[in-house]
């Protein structure tokens, strides 16, 4: 007997028998929670180091990555360092997504002027490329963790207003939201029960590909001294102070980037099986 399956259930349906998924949602999930989890992991300080013990060779000397120009693991401060560059990463993107979302569902449904005013707001920040712009508002703002949070935040929300904006002026068009508001049901109702819902697909895959981009542009941000402040533990600031041993150590000066480029292409990768997943089309 056939058994009807909602929009929902058939995505993760989908999405359960993706191998590219489990494989890239598996990377991410084992940096996130060796991570998390690094202390219970590892007994060694990530700050503490030696500079009898400075920029050892991988292997040598119980340190399985090396150290680090200061003497510190690289194996502890790679892993600790996860903590901060996926947070960079994926909080922006939330954040984001919150505001921009709310913004282009208001924008989208209200249209007239609402639409006008937010919409060209929105024109003034997507009026710069992301990097300039993440650049200038960090600036700005100065380093520390906070202040690239919210540059890259500021990055991130005119594009998402812009996709919903755009999706939910399509659905406010349909049949549907005309018959809801004939029977009397306010704004705040339709956007909710009937806007809302069939918006969030199309926003919500777009967001996804944004996390690869936050995470290096956050990873940036550090690597030019306006983001992460040392002696934190970050893949874009290790990158930085990493630089002068490229020549004469170049494996440990492109752990940090081997790191990013891993963690930046399982979000892509699980970004397209979404991506996929949700295809009503297909």
């Amino acid at each position: 007997m056939y058994k009807h399956s909602t929009y929902w259930e058939e995505v993760f349906r989908k999405i359960s028998h993706d191998k590219m998924a489990w494989v890239s949602g598996g990377l991410l999930g084992l940096i996130l929670l060796s991570s998390i989890f690094a202390p219970l992991l590892l007994n060694t300080d990530p700050y503490r180091g030696s500079m009898l013990l400075r920029l050892k060779p991988l292997f040598e000397n119980g340190h399985i990555l090396g150290t680090d120009e200061l003497g510190r693991d690289m194996f502890t401060r790679l892993i600790y360092g996860g903590r901060i560059s996926i947070l960079m990463g994926m909080a922006p993107v939330i954040f984001a997504f919150l505001i921009g979302s709310s913004l282009g569902l208001l924008a989208g449904y209200l249209g007239g002027k609402t639409n006008m005013i937010i919409m060209r707001l929105m024109d003034v920040f997507y009026a710069f490329p992301s990097v300039l712009l993440a650049v200038a508002i960090s600036g700005a703002l100065g380093p520390g963790m906070i202040n690239s949070l919210i540059a890259l935040t500021m990055v991130f929300i005119p594009q998402i207003v812009r996709v919903c904006e755009s999706a939910t002026t399509q659905v406010r068009q349909l049949d549907f939201i005309a018959a809801a508001k004939m029977s009397g049901a306010s704004s705040f109702s339709i956007i909710k029960v009937h806007v809302f819902p069939n918006v969030i697909g199309p926003v919500f895959v777009y967001t996804t590909s944004l996390f690869s981009v936050s995470m290096i542009l956050g990873s940036g941000l550090s690597f030019l001294g306006l983001g992460i402040k040392p002696p934190e533990p970050e893949w874009g600031l290790m990158l930085n102070t990493l630089r002068p041993a490229l020549y004469t150590h170049p494996t440990l000066a492109v752990l940090p980037g081997l790191f990013i480029f891993i963690t930046s292409i399982s979000f892509n990768l699980l970004s397209d099986s979404f991506n996929s997943a949700m295809d009503i089309k297909k």
